[in-house]
Order: structure tokens, then C-alpha cells, then sequence
């Protein structure tokens, strides 16, 4: 299996699993099914918004009923969902739920991966029956050098006899190089389809933790950890039995989340809205609470066509296509700005320009 050089500093030795094809093409859904989790890993990047918290979200879209999910599914025009958490086995009814909520709806060929640190059997065979189509142990550093007499030998055995595709995600920590690469030849001995190295990176809920264990950032741009990659390369460097894979955190921001809001930026955006080249929309906005008589003002006085406005009640916003707001912006009297916003349910903004 030859090394090929992935973007954003990633390496693969060998095929890819569909699940990390998938986001690559931006096509994948994050399925946050809980944010309760039995363990407590000090790298873990969960926000404070989910972290040990009971809550589902659909990418950035909160979830309080199922079609919340079906929605977010179409708006990406999704082919497949990364199950997470927390741990998803920790809510097991609930995930084996979505898992056939989204079969029903987009059929038996929607890709589903789930991340786990669990070995439960029982569990195991609920996923399966769900009709789950890949699963992925999180093994715990402590196990990496003796995964061989674990409870994940038997777990990865059983997912493997219900026809579950099998594979370790784990983070790469630095300093665990040795342990990583006993990890990595008992999953070639074992059989299993692929071994995925994330690089360990900061977020804002790890940040003391990770400095508390001495960790570094790489560099002032990025959030991935200092060391990660040069151990990377030596273990990418080797020939193993399995697919091992390295997924950077410049990789995740810069291509897989840039592909996804891309894809859902195209499929969502209304006539009035700009698709930029980074996936964000760009639209013109008029704020206020008399938004209803402006709209009719704007038609008529300004011929504004009716498919190039429309009303946002929930932000209180009368929404125009930049270039027309750009153009009438000086004769309205009141405030008028253009806005850059990421395409996701929360609509994020990036950028405000007032016009006048």
C-alpha cells in the first residue's frame, strides 16, 4: 500500500473507509446523538455547549424533533452520517433510532459510521441490527500497547461476525509513539479495516487541560498540537497490514468543514444570497420591526423583485440581494448593511459592512 499525501499536511497509507471519503466530499452529516460520555479524556474538544450534556445536535443545527435531522440530512444533500458524542452507545436506543430513521428515509445505501469506547456486546448487536455499517473504537491510551488482551478483542470480533466494518480513531498523542505502533500492528493482526490518527488539537473547552499536560501549539495558526505531525510521518512511513490514516486539524477546518458548508451553502441559498468560494452567503439586510410595509415600500417604489427579498422574523431583518440593497442603500434613510454569514442552521456571521 503506497503512502499518498493528503491536503492540509495528512497521510494515508492504503483505501480510505467510506465514512472518511464521504467528508471529504462534504457529504457526511455529524450526528451528535449525546453528549454524555463514561469516560473523561483530557484531549477531548467537545464544547462546554455538549459536553456531559444530554443534547443532539445535526451538525450546527440543535435537534428537538426527528425531522430536525432529516432536514439538515437534505440540506447537505447528504449521503451518509458520522454518529458521535459524547458516546453514542450511551444513548444507544436513541442512536440505533436515527440510524434507522435515516435508512428509511434516504435508504439502505445512506453510509453510517459511529465512534465508540465501548465494548458492550449487547450494544454491539443493537448497532447491527439498526443496520449501523461502520463502526470505530476509540481505544484508550492506556490500552494502546495491550489492546491484544482487551475487551476490545472481542468486540471487534463480534462487529466483525454481524458484518459491521471495523476500525480504531484514535488521537495521535506525541509522546505515545511506541504504544501507537503496538496499537497499529495488532489491528493488522486482528484484521481490521483501518486505523485513523487524529491529530490532537486544542479547542476552547480542552485548552487548560491540554496545557496542564504540557502540550504546545504548533504554530500560531493553527490548533493542532506541536509534535504531532514529524511522529506521524515516521509511523506513515512504515508498511502495515491495514489502512492507517492521518487526519489533520488544518484538514478538518480547511477541507472537510469548508466542503460541507460549501455543498449546503449551494443547495440552500436563495436567489437574493451570494455563494462566496469559501461556502459563505452574502446577502443585503434592513433591521427593524416594520419590515412588512418596508418589503411592499421596496417593491414598490423601488421595483425590488419579490424572489430578490424575503423576511427573516426570527432575527427581526428584511433580507435583499446585496447588489440591489448596495444600489438604493443611500436613499433609504435608515441603516442598510451587507453581511457574510456561514450557510449552517445557527447562520454564524462573519462579516458586516454598513452601506449606510
Amino acid at each position: 500500500m503506497r503512502l499518498e499525501e493528503r491536503p492540509f499536511g495528512g497521510f494515508a497509507r492504503g483505501g480510505l473507509p467510506v465514512g472518511c471519503r464521504q467528508c471529504t466530499d462534504g457529504s457526511k452529516m455529524v450526528l451528535f446523538v449525546t453528549g454524555i460520555c463514561s469516560f473523561h479524556c483530557f484531549y477531548c474538544p467537545v464544547s462546554d455547549e455538549k459536553m456531559y450534556k444530554d443534547v443532539v445536535f445535526a451538525d450546527e443545527k440543535r435537534v428537538t424533533r426527528d425531522e430536525d435531522v432529516l432536514e439538515e440530512a437534505r440540506a447537505i444533500r447528504a449521503t451518509g452520517a458520522g454518529i458521535t458524542g459524547g458516546d453514542p452507545l450511551d444513548a444507544v436506543e436513541r442512536t440505533c433510532r436515527y440510524i434507522r430513521l435515516l435508512k428509511r428515509e434516504f435508504g439502505r445505501g445512506f453510509h453510517t459510521h459511529l465512534y465508540t469506547m465501548s465494548t458492550d456486546a449487547d450494544k454491539i448487536r443493537m448497532l447491527a441490527d439498526a443496520g449501523l455499517d461502520e463502526i470505530r473504537f476509540h481505544v484508550p491510551p492506556g490500552l494502546w500497547s495491550r489492546a491484544a488482551g482487551s475487551a476490545f478483542v472481542s468486540a471487534s470480533r463480534l462487529a466483525r461476525s454481524l458484518g459491521l466494518t471495523v476500525g480504531i480513531e484514535i488521537p495521535l498523542i506525541p509522546e505515545r509513539e511506541a504504544d501507537l505502533v503496538r496499537l497499529i500492528e495488532w489491528a493488522g493482526a486482528e484484521g481490521l479495516a483501518f486505523v485513523n490518527l487524529n491529530e490532537m488539537e486544542f479547542s476552547d473547552a480542552n485548552f487548560p487541560r491540554m496545557k496542564v499536560h504540557g502540550y504546545e501549539m504548533k504554530h500560531e495558526l493553527s490548533y493542532g498540537v506541536k509534535g504531532a505531525d514529524p511522529v506521524a510521518l515516521r509511523i506513515l512511513e512504515r508498511k502495515w497490514k491495514t489502512t492507517v490514516h492521518y487526519c489533520t486539524s488544518g484538514y478538518k477546518d480547511g477541507w472537510q468543514l469548508r466542503s460541507r458548508i460549501k455543498r449546503r451553502a449551494e443547495n440552500v441559498a436563495r436567489r437574493w444570497e451570494v455563494v462566496t468560494d469559501d461556502g459563505t452567503l452574502v446577502k443585503g439586510i434592513l433591521e427593524g420591526t416594520d419590515l412588512e410595509p418596508l418589503m411592499r415600500d421596496l417593491a414598490s417604489k423601488y421595483r425590488v423583485p419579490s424572489d430578490l427579498m424575503g423576511l427573516d422574523d426570527a432575527r427581526k431583518r428584511l433580507e435583499i440581494a446585496p447588489w440591489i440593497l448596495e444600489a438604493i442603500a443611500p436613499s433609504l434613510g435608515r441603516p442598510a448593511f451587507v453581511v457574510e454569514e456561514y450557510p449552517t442552521a445557527d447562520g454564524l456571521e462573519v462579516e458586516r459592512t454598513r452601506l449606510a
